[in-house]
Protein backbone atom coordinates (compact mmCIF):
# COMPACT_ATOMS: atom_id res chain seq x y z
CA UNK A 1 0.00 0.00 0.00
CA UNK A 2 1.21 3.72 -1.02
CA UNK A 3 2.73 5.42 2.14
CA UNK A 4 1.73 9.26 1.64
CA UNK A 5 4.00 11.93 3.13
CA UNK A 6 1.91 13.74 6.04
CA UNK A 7 2.03 16.99 3.55
CA UNK A 8 0.26 17.13 0.91
CA UNK A 9 1.23 20.43 -1.28
CA UNK A 10 -1.40 21.95 -3.41
CA UNK A 11 -0.40 24.13 -5.86
CA UNK A 12 -3.14 26.47 -6.85
CA UNK A 13 -3.10 28.63 -10.18
CA UNK A 14 -5.72 30.66 -9.35
CA UNK A 15 -4.37 30.79 -5.80
CA UNK A 16 -0.83 31.55 -7.01
CA UNK A 17 -2.37 34.26 -9.22
CA UNK A 18 -4.14 36.14 -6.48
CA UNK A 19 -1.06 36.38 -4.87
CA UNK A 20 0.71 37.63 -8.05
CA UNK A 21 3.41 35.42 -8.18
CA UNK A 22 4.87 33.60 -10.88
CA UNK A 23 3.66 29.51 -10.91
CA UNK A 24 6.78 27.93 -11.38
CA UNK A 25 8.81 29.85 -8.56
CA UNK A 26 6.24 29.00 -6.04
CA UNK A 27 6.40 25.34 -6.94
CA UNK A 28 10.25 25.68 -6.75
CA UNK A 29 9.91 26.97 -3.60
CA UNK A 30 7.58 24.02 -2.50
CA UNK A 31 9.80 21.56 -3.47
CA UNK A 32 12.66 22.99 -2.34
CA UNK A 33 11.02 22.93 0.88
CA UNK A 34 10.83 19.39 0.79
CA UNK A 35 7.15 18.58 -0.54
CA UNK A 36 7.45 15.20 -1.99
CA UNK A 37 3.96 15.37 -2.66
CA UNK A 38 2.84 17.99 -5.19
CA UNK A 39 -0.83 18.67 -6.95
CA UNK A 40 -0.89 20.94 -9.47
CA UNK A 41 -4.61 22.07 -9.47
CA UNK A 42 -6.15 24.52 -11.98
CA UNK A 43 -10.05 24.76 -12.34
CA UNK A 44 -9.87 25.86 -16.30
CA UNK A 45 -8.86 25.46 -19.68
CA UNK A 46 -5.41 24.31 -20.55
CA UNK A 47 -3.78 26.71 -22.25
CA UNK A 48 -0.39 25.86 -24.38
CA UNK A 49 1.51 27.93 -21.87
CA UNK A 50 0.10 26.48 -18.90
CA UNK A 51 0.88 23.07 -20.24
CA UNK A 52 4.28 23.91 -21.21
CA UNK A 53 4.49 25.04 -17.28
CA UNK A 54 3.10 21.55 -15.77
CA UNK A 55 5.96 20.18 -18.21
CA UNK A 56 8.29 21.85 -16.52
CA UNK A 57 6.70 21.37 -12.57
CA UNK A 58 6.49 17.24 -14.04
CA UNK A 59 10.60 17.63 -14.44
CA UNK A 60 10.87 19.30 -11.48
CA UNK A 61 9.06 16.76 -9.52
CA UNK A 62 10.56 13.90 -11.50
CA UNK A 63 14.21 15.21 -10.23
CA UNK A 64 13.00 16.16 -6.43
CA UNK A 65 12.00 12.17 -6.33
CA UNK A 66 8.62 13.82 -5.58
CA UNK A 67 5.14 12.45 -6.38
CA UNK A 68 3.39 15.06 -9.04
CA UNK A 69 -0.57 14.45 -9.13
CA UNK A 70 -2.47 16.80 -11.52
CA UNK A 71 -6.10 17.53 -10.71
CA UNK A 72 -9.27 16.12 -12.53
CA UNK A 73 -7.41 15.67 -16.20
CA UNK A 74 -6.63 12.31 -16.95
CA UNK A 75 -5.18 13.08 -20.39
CA UNK A 76 -2.94 15.88 -18.87
CA UNK A 77 -1.55 13.30 -16.45
CA UNK A 78 -1.45 10.53 -19.42
CA UNK A 79 1.02 12.99 -21.23
CA UNK A 80 3.23 14.13 -18.28
CA UNK A 81 3.37 10.66 -16.60
CA UNK A 82 2.02 12.52 -13.59
CA UNK A 83 -0.93 10.82 -11.47
CA UNK A 84 -4.21 11.87 -11.02
CA UNK A 85 -6.44 13.47 -8.37
CA UNK A 86 -10.48 13.19 -9.57
CA UNK A 87 -13.42 14.61 -7.89
CA UNK A 88 -17.22 12.94 -7.34
CA UNK A 89 -17.51 14.50 -11.19
CA UNK A 90 -14.68 13.49 -13.03
CA UNK A 91 -13.85 10.65 -14.98
CA UNK A 92 -14.42 7.42 -13.02
CA UNK A 93 -11.02 5.87 -11.00
CA UNK A 94 -11.70 2.90 -12.94
CA UNK A 95 -12.09 4.15 -16.40
CA UNK A 96 -8.77 6.56 -15.19
CA UNK A 97 -7.08 3.45 -14.23
CA UNK A 98 -7.26 1.96 -17.26
CA UNK A 99 -6.25 4.65 -18.92
CA UNK A 100 -3.08 5.94 -17.01
CA UNK A 101 -2.27 1.94 -15.94
CA UNK A 102 -1.53 0.03 -12.53
CA UNK A 103 1.62 2.04 -11.79
CA UNK A 104 0.32 5.61 -11.56
CA UNK A 105 -1.64 7.28 -8.09
CA UNK A 106 -5.32 7.88 -8.59
CA UNK A 107 -6.33 10.04 -5.65
CA UNK A 108 -10.29 10.42 -5.23
CA UNK A 109 -12.32 13.13 -3.20
CA UNK A 110 -14.81 12.16 -0.96
CA UNK A 111 -17.12 14.06 1.12
CA UNK A 112 -19.56 11.65 3.26
CA UNK A 113 -19.75 8.47 4.28
CA UNK A 114 -21.56 6.87 1.25
CA UNK A 115 -18.98 8.45 -1.07
CA UNK A 116 -15.83 7.31 1.08
CA UNK A 117 -17.20 3.86 1.51
CA UNK A 118 -18.33 3.82 -2.22
CA UNK A 119 -14.59 5.24 -3.00
CA UNK A 120 -13.14 2.37 -0.54
CA UNK A 121 -14.15 -0.49 -3.60
CA UNK A 122 -12.53 1.82 -6.67
CA UNK A 123 -8.81 1.05 -7.96
CA UNK A 124 -6.88 4.40 -5.99
CA UNK A 125 -4.38 4.80 -3.89
CA UNK A 126 -5.89 7.05 -1.42
CA UNK A 127 -8.86 8.64 -0.80
CA UNK A 128 -9.67 12.15 0.18
CA UNK A 129 -11.95 13.84 2.67
CA UNK A 130 -13.45 17.03 2.90
CA UNK A 131 -13.89 19.81 3.73
CA UNK A 132 -12.31 19.33 7.19
CA UNK A 133 -12.91 22.70 8.16
CA UNK A 134 -14.44 26.05 6.41
CA UNK A 135 -12.32 26.89 3.51
CA UNK A 136 -11.92 29.46 0.47
CA UNK A 137 -10.27 27.69 -1.51
CA UNK A 138 -13.83 26.50 -3.77
CA UNK A 139 -16.36 28.68 -4.81
CA UNK A 140 -19.08 26.23 -3.49
CA UNK A 141 -18.15 24.08 -0.91
CA UNK A 142 -19.41 21.34 0.36
CA UNK A 143 -20.43 20.82 4.20
CA UNK A 144 -17.72 21.18 6.61
CA UNK A 145 -16.79 17.41 7.53
CA UNK A 146 -15.18 18.30 11.09
CA UNK A 147 -12.83 16.39 13.04
CA UNK A 148 -15.22 13.91 15.21
CA UNK A 149 -16.55 12.81 12.00
CA UNK A 150 -13.33 12.38 10.22
CA UNK A 151 -12.67 10.34 13.02
CA UNK A 152 -15.77 7.99 12.33
CA UNK A 153 -14.90 8.00 8.44
CA UNK A 154 -11.81 6.59 8.73
CA UNK A 155 -13.22 3.30 9.73
CA UNK A 156 -14.68 2.90 6.79
CA UNK A 157 -11.64 2.47 4.64
CA UNK A 158 -7.80 1.17 4.91
CA UNK A 159 -7.20 3.32 1.95
CA UNK A 160 -4.45 5.85 3.26
CA UNK A 161 -6.47 9.05 4.14
CA UNK A 162 -6.22 12.74 3.05
CA UNK A 163 -7.57 15.79 4.76
CA UNK A 164 -8.08 18.89 3.08
CA UNK A 165 -9.74 21.61 3.56
CA UNK A 166 -8.92 25.22 5.77
CA UNK A 167 -6.13 22.68 7.54
CA UNK A 168 -3.19 25.15 9.66
CA UNK A 169 -0.66 24.20 11.54
CA UNK A 170 -2.32 24.46 14.51
CA UNK A 171 -4.77 22.04 13.24
CA UNK A 172 -2.73 19.79 11.97
CA UNK A 173 -2.03 17.51 14.49
CA UNK A 174 -5.63 17.46 15.79
CA UNK A 175 -6.37 15.58 12.30
CA UNK A 176 -3.38 13.00 12.72
CA UNK A 177 -4.79 12.15 15.45
CA UNK A 178 -8.12 11.38 14.30
CA UNK A 179 -6.18 8.95 11.96
CA UNK A 180 -5.75 10.76 8.35
CA UNK A 181 -2.44 9.70 6.91
CA UNK A 182 -1.88 12.88 4.94
CA UNK A 183 -2.68 16.60 5.31
CA UNK A 184 -3.70 18.54 1.65
CA UNK A 185 -2.34 22.09 2.25
CA UNK A 186 -3.61 24.91 -0.42
CA UNK A 187 -3.96 28.61 0.88
CA UNK A 188 -1.52 28.02 4.25
CA UNK A 189 1.48 27.15 1.96
CA UNK A 190 1.34 30.83 0.26
CA UNK A 191 2.60 33.24 2.33
CA UNK A 192 0.61 37.15 1.29
CA UNK A 193 4.12 37.96 0.42
CA UNK A 194 4.56 35.42 -2.09
CA UNK A 195 7.77 34.46 -3.89
CA UNK A 196 10.01 31.22 -3.90
CA UNK A 197 12.04 32.46 -0.91
CA UNK A 198 8.92 32.75 1.17
CA UNK A 199 7.16 29.70 -0.23
CA UNK A 200 9.93 27.53 0.88
CA UNK A 201 10.14 28.79 4.34
CA UNK A 202 6.69 28.26 4.48
CA UNK A 203 6.71 24.60 3.38
CA UNK A 204 10.08 23.83 5.69
CA UNK A 205 7.93 25.03 8.57
CA UNK A 206 5.39 22.55 7.90
CA UNK A 207 7.54 19.63 6.92
CA UNK A 208 10.04 20.31 10.18
CA UNK A 209 6.22 20.44 12.03
CA UNK A 210 4.60 17.21 10.80
CA UNK A 211 7.79 15.92 11.48
CA UNK A 212 7.80 16.17 15.06
CA UNK A 213 4.07 14.41 15.32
Amino acid sequence: MEVLPKLYAILDSNAVERRGAALLDVAEGMIEGGARLLQLRHKGRYSRALYAKAQHLAKLCRDAGARFIVDDRVDIALLLGAGVHLGQDDLPPSDARRILGPRAMIGFSTHNADQLASGDSEPVDYLAIGPAFATQSKENPDPVVGLERIAELRKLTAKPLVAIGGITLDSAPLLLRAGVDSLAVIGALIPEACAKSSVRARVEEWVRGLDML
